[in-house]
């Protein structure tokens, strides 16, 4: 019992500690404060640690089973130990050749994978934009006004199609944004009484 116990009281007291910590402006709480974030980076290097060790045990296994696939877990594998490697060896500064990977290999192929995504975004865009209803029909038209408005074709038209296009931006979607943000703030609120007050008790594996 005591194994699950303590877990739950550290979290309580350093939750509630942290919440409270924006209401007592002292000096020694904020150095208490600076020395949890301390250790939150420490924690954090950890986790990075073990999800390196993961997702190179998870690429072993499926390099062993030849399971679908298993040649790009060799590249991947490949590519993570020589980075490694070069890194330690060579360091992270400007003008050393692990910056030289980053800046000619990895952001090429991220940008590669970035533009692609435009593709599907456009299927998607096509699917959700039929007008099947009020609702549809209306999203069709601010989606159309606001695409219109952003390229210069727009200001060749009409100047009014920018502004409208700036007022869609400005305020329904802003409200929309605001609203959301309102509502994923108030769920992380609540996930985090859950965890402080122990009922959500996920991290220690009860299901």
């Amino acid at each position: 019992m005591w194994k699950k116990t303590i877990p739950v009281s550290i979290a309580f007291a350093v939750g509630l500690f942290m919440a409270l910590q924006f209401f007592v402006p002292h000096r020694h709480v904020q150095s208490v404060v600076e020395e949890i974030n301390r250790w939150t980076s420490l924690i954090w290097c950890a986790a990075l640690i073990l999800g390196t060790l993961s997702l190179a045990k998870h690429l072993s296994l499926k390099i062993k089973a030849k399971k679908e696939g298993w040649g790009y877990a060799v590249i991947a594998m490949i590519s993570m130990i020589a980075t490694t490697v070069i890194g330690f060896y060579t360091g992270i500064e400007q003008g050393t050749l692990f910056m030289r990977i980053y800046e000619f290999i990895l952001a090429p192929l991220e940008a590669t994978t970035f533009s692609l995504l435009a593709f599907y975004i456009a299927s998607a865009a096509f699917r959700a934009f039929r007008a099947r209803n009020a609702e549809a029909t209306l999203l069709l038209i601010a989606a159309i006004l606001i695409m219109i408005g952003r390229v210069p074709i727009g200001h060749a038209i009409s100047e009014v199609i920018p502004q409208i296009s700036d007022f869609i931006l400005d305020y329904p979607n802003t409200a929309a944004k605001r609203g959301i943000m309102m509502g994923v703030g108030l769920g992380m609120i609540s996930t985090a009484l859950k965890i402080i007050l122990g009922i959500e008790r996920g991290y220690l594996g009860d299901k």
